[in-house]
């Protein structure tokens, strides 16, 4: 893509959802930070159906510790690998009480440092909780990266740092959310419909439909 394009592409995302959001629930920062830990290879309705009932009785690092490790997999059962996320939810939970005061941590390197905390969970929680301009690329992120021309990599760490370079900086704090929505609904992953795309003008998709089937 071309600048100019690029350009066109934010800017028509930009017209049609000017303000976006996350479609996790939550109503902290902790609460996010959990979501987004549990959110992996899930999906948002999912992570949300259990959130729902698991905030209202933990909301704070210490309540989820209160829980025991037992009850938080209960309150979680219903996600995929929910053993492994509520341990890592579990330490993750004591280490924001022992080391953070029961805060969640402000920089990159301390957010990593959580367990089950990776680059794009810290990512998503800068963006979203802290209005940092950083691109958590998940699987929608990186196939649009890659399938439109935007920000072709290898790895996700390689779209990460061309949509951050490639992006106009009046776009970068809500462009994470426009990519994901956008590949989520519109250019999914075995059926792009690009006859519904308001961006197939400048995307470098060569073969896109035009028409529905």
């Amino acid at each position: 893509m071309t600048p100019s394009q690029i350009e066109t592409f934010f800017s028509t995302l930009q017209a049609a959802n000017p303000h976006p959001q996350t479609e996790l629930h939550f109503a902290s920062v902790f609460e996010l930070l959990a979501a987004v830990l549990l959110s992996a290879q899930a999906t948002d309705i999912g992570v949300n159906k259990a959130t729902r009932r698991l905030f209202v009785v933990a909301p704070t690092p210490q309540k989820m510790l209160d829980l025991g490790l037992q009850g938080l997999e209960n309150h979680i059962k219903t996600i995929g690998l929910f053993r492994s996320k509520a341990r890592h939810l579990y330490q993750t939970c004591q280490m924001l009480v022992n080391l953070h005061g029961g805060h969640v941590p402000r920089t990159r390197e301390e957010l990593e440092a959580l367990p089950g905390v990776g680059r794009k969970t810290a990512n998503v929680v800068l963006n979203v909780a802290f209005g940092e301009p950083t691109m958590a690329v998940d699987t929608h992120l990186f196939r649009l990266g890659n399938r439109t021309g935007l920000a072709p990599g290898k790895t996700p760490f390689d779209v990460e740092r061309k949509l951050l370079k490639r992006i106009p900086a009046k776009y970068l704090v809500d462009a994470h959310h426009w990519l994901i929505l956008h590949g989520r609904y519109v250019c999914q992953a075995r059926k792009p419909m690009c006859w519904e795309c308001s961006v197939s003008s400048v995307c470098g998709y060569k073969s896109k439909v035009t028409h529905s089937p």
